[in-house]
């Protein structure tokens, strides 16, 4: 299998989620709560960020995703996280705590602490796509107030992506198809490659948009799945909310102090 072929699949897979006794309103809400909850935590107290590791582990294997996929998809944002706080150890050179004899800086120390926040965000925004699914979160969305503007937009960029991705495999294969098994092409090929696709890419995405409205297609996509909040999810939410409140007002300081020695 080709990789467009193997991405057009990771794409479609978030498009409906997995089945789940959880309503895509009760997982936004737990994950808006986690990220927002975990960014209140002080930014030079990386021992209490760590801990919100819970949330992604237990759910992504809860879902039944595995935390070690779902780790490794994360990592596709760490170079932008460490560009975010690369320049913080050079800026902020005081002197935090010693760990054997070596002074560790507070610069390094909040870079720490952004890089685990963007990695536990990241990795909540994925585990909530792969189990809502991208759609009945964009409608959840709309149920917590956010714009139908916007909500339609995300779903037309989600949408278009697919088409755009289909496209290029379509073409990639014509393309193997005439080449004879030759793998390297001059760069003006792929100038054109790119042309062309722009091109398909529009004239497909106007088809489609005919064809939405000749269906009566009136400004909104319906959801796939009801909104409704059921027990299990009622629970669902109390459990992890009472968790992410205790995790951002207990004191675990007094664990690592037998380690860290503040200056």
């Amino acid at each position: 299998m080709r990789k467009l072929e193997k991405t057009l699949l990771e794409v479609n897979s978030l498009a409906s989620g997995t089945d789940s006794n959880l309503s895509a309103l009760s997982i936004l809400i737990v994950t808006i709560l986690y990220i927002g909850v975990m960014l209140s935590v002080p930014l030079y107290a990386p021992q209490k960020v760590i801990l919100f590791a819970i949330y992604p582990v237990v759910q992504s294997e809860m879902s039944g995703l595995g935390y070690g996929k779902v780790f490794l998809k994360s990592l596709w944002v760490l170079p932008l996280i460490l560009f975010i706080g690369i320049f913080n150890p050079f800026l902020d050179r005081e002197v935090a705590f010693s760990i054997a004899g070596i002074n560790i800086s507070r610069g390094w120390v909040s870079f720490l602490s952004l890089t685990l926040r963007g990695l536990f965000a990241v990795q909540a925004a994925y585990i909530l796509a792969r189990t809502a699914g991208f759609f009945d979160m964009c409608h959840s969305l709309r149920h917590l107030g956010c714009p139908k503007i916007l909500i339609v937009q995300l779903q037309f960029t989600f949408r278009y992506i697919c088409v755009i991705v289909e496209e290029a495999m379509w073409m990639d294969r014509a393309r193997a198809a005439r080449g004879f098994g030759r793998k390297n092409y001059p760069l003006s090929m792929w100038g054109r490659f790119v042309g062309q696709l722009l091109i398909r890419s529009y004239d497909r995405a106007t088809a489609i948009h005919r064809a939405m409205l000749a269906r009566g297609f009136n400004g909104s996509i319906p959801a796939a799945r009801s909104h409704k909040m059921n027990r299990a999810s009622i629970i669902f939410m109390i459990i992890w909310t009472a968790l992410f409140v205790a995790l951002r007002l207990c004191n675990f300081e007094s664990v690592f102090s037998g380690t860290f020695q503040p200056r």
